[in-house]
């Protein structure tokens, strides 16, 4: 063999080799981006999208439950207690409103727990869980006549609002780069 045919099946295998390892590495990247494009998707639809859908029909119904009882101070201690009508208001919109919303949102968190960004559960997920479960004693004292106990014992985490909105835009400015938008 000369050396022409030699640097010939030398030049055609080399081509052929880096074709070979081009279209292997591009279809790994093309699996893996179709896999997080699932996972996002995924996210999404199971995790923040509710999450955040349900947080931001809580503040809404929470801002009409404020603007209509006691607008503009505090529900519970304060100087002037709420009247009757405030407090049986207070405890119909926990029961059907919030008590509602929130034991969604645990949930959905308990229950959908693997598609979190984190590698650890956030601390205001346990937060509103914790909240969620110290009110079901209250709201069970209620069922029996008790009104002595108002509110949970562990507050409504505010930093939620920002938790969700956050990872639910997060996610969505993802998916649409995946997507190539």
């Amino acid at each position: 063999m000369d050396l022409k045919t030699i640097v010939t099946l030398s030049v055609t295998i080399l081509v052929a080799a880096a074709g070979y390892l081009f279209k292997y590495l591009n279809d790994l990247k093309l699996s893996q981006r179709k896999d997080r494009l699932e996972r996002v998707d995924r996210q999404l639809r199971e995790l923040y999208g509710p999450l955040f859908a349900l947080d931001r029909a809580s503040t809404m119904a929470w801002t009409a439950f404020r603007s209509r009882y006691r607008p503009g101070e505090a529900f519970w201690g304060t100087a002037s207690s709420p009247t009757e009508e405030e407090a049986a208001a207070w405890r119909l919109w926990m029961t059907e409103v919030f008590m509602p919303l929130n034991l969604e949102m645990t949930q959905i968190i308990t229950e959908r727990a693997d598609l979190l960004e984190e590698s650890e559960m956030p601390d205001v997920l346990l937060e509103l869980c914790a909240h969620v479960y110290a009110y079901k004693p209250v709201i069970r004292e209620w069922e029996q006549g008790d009104y002595s106990l108002h509110t949970s014992i562990i507050n409504f985490p505010m930093a939620l609002r920002d938790y969700t909105s956050e990872s639910y835009v997060r996610l969505k400015r993802e998916q649409a780069r995946l997507l190539g938008k």
